[in-house]
């Protein structure tokens, strides 16, 4: 069984009643509710002592979910940090929606990853341009909102290791709604659907996509590689004078 854990900064459920309707026990809440059908899954936030991401529970963690948005600055360097290793040892990262400027992407991508954006109640359609690709199994060629909030090129990201989903919005904009990388032994996903004002988390297939990531994000058994000083594995001629 794959161990998912749900990190969400947990901030506007709160204070926001437009969002506490959409959402009244959270987004992390949500996405663990449908994604317990399949995962051991549980949920960590930001005010929890260590932002609910001890040691224990990362080791414990085969692919970790990340959501965030007003709160970025208020994540520990250290904690960053600790993600961080565990991902280049295996763990896997699912990235979602406004996570995009949350520190730990930033650090694994090593771009500023900001964007265009517009909050506008307009349709969004998601283009499936990799379809022999795991993530997309079961998706057809497109998914389609009738909401979401628009984000836009020019994305400051690397160049995806895979492009998955290229979105379309009504107002005219594109933009790689879906990409992955590899860092170390882990693999990451990226996925724009999930502004805290409309439903996206409960669409069928945003949760279908959410939960082949994790399939694919999930740790293999390759293991992590040694560094530093190496002992030659054939005997050495003596270095002559």
């Amino acid at each position: 069984m794959i161990h998912v854990t749900v990190w969400n900064e947990y901030r506007h459920e709160l204070s926001d009643e437009q969002v506490r309707q959409v959402y009244p026990n959270g987004i992390h809440e949500q996405l663990k509710f449908f994604l317990q059908e399949d995962f051991t899954v549980k949920t960590a936030t930001l005010d929890e002592h260590e932002h609910g991401l001890s040691e224990d529970v990362l080791n414990e963690t085969d692919v970790l979910i990340w959501w965030g948005h007003i709160a970025h600055s208020e994540v520990q360097d250290s904690i960053v940090d600790r993600v961080h290793k565990r991902v280049l040892e295996g763990m896997g990262l699912i990235v979602l929606h406004s996570a995009h400027m949350s520190k730990i992407f930033m650090k694994l991508m090593g771009t500023s990853c900001d964007l265009k954006w517009r909050e506008a109640n307009e349709k969004c359609r998601i283009w499936n341009v990799n379809p022999s690709h795991p993530i997309v199994e079961g998706i057809g060629e497109y998914i389609e909102l009738e909401q979401e909030e628009m984000y836009g090129e020019h994305f400051d990201i690397p160049a995806p290791d895979e492009l998955i989903f290229i979105n379309w919005y009504q107002g005219g904009e594109v933009f790689r709604g879906g990409c992955t990388y590899r860092r170390g032994n882990g693999k990451i996903f990226y996925f724009q659907p999930g502004h805290e004002t409309y439903p996206s988390y409960y669409h069928p297939k945003v949760q279908h996509v959410i939960k082949n990531a994790i399939k694919w994000c999930s740790p293999t058994e390759n293991t992590y590689p040694t560094y530093g000083n190496a002992q030659p594995l054939e005997k050495l001629e003596e270095e002559k004078l």
